[in-house]
């Protein structure tokens, strides 16, 4: 049974968001103390997590920060649940590891689709050969990338950006078609999302001040330099 973390201090909140996500056959776990996510996570090993902005003593983007940099957690999809809906705390929210945002209040149905959607696009195991390409390697069996022989780190949203940059090097690939590859055409996500974590890719391969290996195209998209 697919497992979601709550983690919400809104008794309210967390009744709704469990009946709704039960009721769609999920198994349900809350935490309502920020301090006490890692070890949550940890011992629940959740496939997906609903992060609030606002928690007592951690707030819910120090959380995602933690969870991004932790091996074992890395990888875990978040959903950023927030009353903040200004763009730039989309784009921190966003740049600080959630691989998706909705503001507060909120469509139920359009959360539970949201919540499919990113279930279904991180679950779904690619059925094929690694890739290599300008001192790249991606290995799919193992879900790890290198980069001149050195582990890179990164979420999942990345790990799927960079798959569909690597199998075409040196081609760009707008933000358009980036989005209908990689979160699957979802009418829920903004083209805005494309370029934060297209920012966070790059972070994560230009570690050590390795240079720039993707090159962004204006107005056209971004594509893999095949002569990094």
């Amino acid at each position: 049974m697919t497992k979601i973390l709550i983690v919400e201090d809104e008794q309210g909140l967390v009744t709704l968001l469990s009946y709704n996500l039960e009721k769609q056959g999920y198994q349900v776990s809350v935490c309502m103390d920020g301090q006490k996510v890692m070890n949550t996570v940890a011992g629940d090993k959740p496939d997906l997590i609903l992060m609030d902005w606002m928690l007592p003593n951690v707030s819910g983007v120090e959380l995602c920060q933690m969870i991004r940099q932790n091996y074992e957690t890395k990888e875990t999809p978040i959903i950023m649940l927030t009353a903040r809906g200004d763009e730039a705390d989309k784009v921190k929210g966003l740049s600080q590891g959630a691989d998706d945002y909705m503001t507060k209040p909120f469509s139920v149905p359009e959360l539970m689709a949201r919540i499919g959607a990113l279930l279904r696009r991180t679950k779904t195991a690619p059925v094929r050969e690694n890739l290599s390409c300008a001192g790249l390697e991606m290995n799919f069996a193992t879900h790890q990338v290198t980069r001149d022989g050195e582990p890179v780190h990164m979420g999942p949203t990345e790990f799927r950006l960079l798959q569909e940059l690597m199998q075409k090097p040196g081609h760009v690939i707008s933000r358009e078609e980036l989005l209908r590859l990689v979160w699957g055409g979802s009418i829920f996500v903004e083209l805005r999302t494309v370029d934060v974590h297209i920012k966070r890719l790059r972070a994560a391969l230009n570690f050590g001040k390795k240079p720039d290996i993707i090159r962004t195209v204006r107005s056209a998209g971004y594509a893999i330099k095949v002569d990094a």
